[in-house]
């Protein structure tokens, strides 16, 4: 086991002991967090892998300020090798005075949906693209914000080359109309520009001979606009917006020279017992890094959201749906009723029925006769923005029922139809997947300190169809599955988890686990063993390949 890591670990719980403790009176508070997640592998239980991190925030009436140290030298699986190392991954200060705000150092934004600019930091999937420079806030008269910013972006434990600055203007509607405010009704419209500075580099394109014929030229500055608008009466509220980013050639897109646009649209509708939603969203060509030549889930300088529902049962999960900056329409639709109580449907607690159903599909695309790479910014294609493509790339519709039967017991159920496209989301030489997921749920209260909650699942999947040269432990369809869940609460501090996993179809393979947690007022700390299975971690439409994992599993938090 390594010592550097023993000793740094030790003077992250140290510094955070030591911080807590510190009175800072008229000075303003610390606060911050320790968190840690170990994985001992076995059979040797030779190999420690762990993600440290130690947060820590000091807030006054004019200033914020924060660091954070991370500890990631070997990192947990899945987490891609440039990230392995340790130091400090983010330091900030923040003054304010009156309506504006400086900040120095990392910081975190975005401008509207995120479409053309959004840093943030996801500790599950290994993203934190944070930039590195300066930004100010300011807001000159009731109901106008500003904001402008520049930086250089995180990537693991260095930094990007190319420099990226923007601006961001929204105005409030109804803080300058009353009778807006009396109503209820709110109305802002936002604009924003975001832009990228890389320098040129050496990449040739190659005959079939691998001969070099052409050296690509690079726009050195990419830019991009956003404008958007969101209205909200009462119980409705929709937003529309729109992106344009000029020709960015990158290995996302196979160094085309094309322009990239995004465009999305979505309706709410919410009320006591009753809720709707639906959205559409149209991007082409949306890839937008901070280095040209990256590939996998760093250095996005935008995020494109996922319009599909994310899931938190366990068979559900097996297929999510990572996003296509290349292109996508996207449609999404959800809506939710309970009927009351005391009525034939309700019953005497009342009873929840959800509905949500995804539609993923190709944008129209065609290819421009006689075009070709000549490093003039020339067009590969075409692409008629209400046309869609011929290719499903997901499908979804999920189904529930919440019901209270008792004071005591309360059950949930849940039906979801998936179509699947491993060519496209995971690029598998496999053909569509279809299943059906069946869950059931149940949680019965024992008594006023002991609770027990069930879960049983059943995946069921089409034929596999594909290569045969992909081996069936590496296949996305690797047929049915079962899984089983147990989980016994003691209040308010313990609880106890043993689950199982199986494959029925080409793995024959359980992936068991048992769990323990312990909360302590700031403290909670959670131990297990057992196996996981290789799959796709993901939120908000960025995956991340996780490998099989078997070992004991320790975590621990730590709040001040």
């Amino acid at each position: 086991m390594n010592f550097k890591k023993i000793l740094f670990f030790c003077f992250l719980c140290l510094a955070a002991q030591v911080s807590a403790q510190i009175k800072l009176g008229e000075w303003g508070t610390l606060s911050g967090n320790l968190q840690s997640d170990n994985l001992l592998n076995a059979p040797k239980f030779n190999k420690l892998q762990d993600n440290s991190y130690l947060d820590l925030n000091l807030n006054s009436r004019y200033v914020f300020a924060g660091l954070r140290l991370e500890y990631l030298q070997f990192p947990l699986p899945g987490y891609e090798a440039d990230f392995a190392g340790y130091g400090l991954g983010n330091i900030f200060v923040t003054g304010k005075y009156k309506n504006a705000e400086l900040t120095l150092g990392n910081f975190y934004d975005q401008f509207g949906s995120g479409l053309i600019f959004r840093t943030y930091e996801e500790r599950s999937l290994g993203i934190d693209n944070s930039l590195l420079g300066a930004r100010l806030k300011y807001s000159p008269a009731k109901g106008v914000y500003l904001k402008a910013l520049g930086g250089k972006q995180r990537r693991y434990f260095s930094y990007n080359e190319a420099f990226v600055w923007g601006a961001d203007a929204e105005v409030s509607i109804e803080e300058w109309v009353k009778p807006f405010e009396q109503k209820s009704i709110y109305w802002t419209f936002g604009a924003s520009f975001v832009s990228k500075h890389e320098a040129q580099e050496d990449l040739f394109i190659f005959n079939e001979e691998n001969a070099a014929i052409t050296k690509l030229n690079f726009p050195e500055n990419v830019g991009a606009i956003d404008f958007r608008t969101r209205f909200q009466k009462g119980n409705i509220s929709v937003l529309a917006e729109y992106a344009f980013k000029a020709n960015d050639p990158s290995a996302d897109n196979g160094y085309v020279y094309h322009n990239g646009t995004a465009a999305l649209l979505s309706f709410s509708y919410s009320k006591k017992g009753i809720s709707a939603l639906a959205q559409a969203k149209r991007s082409d060509n949306m890839s937008f890094r901070s280095r040209r030549s990256e590939q996998g889930i760093s250095s996005f300088i935008n995020h494109l959201p996922a319009f599909t529902q994310q899931q938190t049962y366990a068979l559900p999960a097996i297929y999510p749906y990572a996003t296509q900056p290349d292109g996508e329409w996207a449609f999404q639709g959800d809506f939710s009723y309970t009927f009351p109580r005391k009525t034939a449907l309700g019953g005497k607690y009342g009873t929840l029925i959800r509905l949500n159903a995804s539609h993923i599909r190709a944008i129209d695309r065609q290819n421009i006769d006689g075009a070709d790479y000549n490093g003039d910014g020339k067009s590969e294609y075409k692409s008629s923005f209400f046309k869609m493509g011929e290719t499903l790339y997901y499908q979804d519709i999920n189904f529930g029922i919440d019901k209270k039967v008792s004071s005591d017991l309360k059950l949930n159920f849940l039906y979801m139809f998936q179509k699947y496209n491993p060519r496209i989301i995971v690029q598998h030489d496999e053909d569509i997947i279809t299943s059906h997921i069946f869950v059931a749920e149940g949680k019965y209260n024992i008594n006023k300190k002991l609770s027990l909650r069930v879960e049983a699942q059943y995946l069921h999947t089409s034929n596999y169809t594909g290569s045969e040269l992909i081996e069936p432990s590496e296949r996305s369809n690797q047929g049915d599955w079962v899984f089983g869940l147990a989980e016994l609460s003691v209040a308010p501090n313990l609880m106890f988890s043993v689950q199982d996993m199986y494959n029925v179809g080409t793995l024959k393979k359980h992936f068991y686990m048992a769990n323990a947690v312990y909360t302590y007022k700031s403290h909670r700390v959670q131990a297990g063993f057992g196996k996981t299975r290789a799959g796709y971690d993901c939120s908000g439409g960025v995956c991340r390949f996780v490998p099989e994992t078997y070992g004991i599993r320790v975590g621990y938090n730590y709040t001040f």
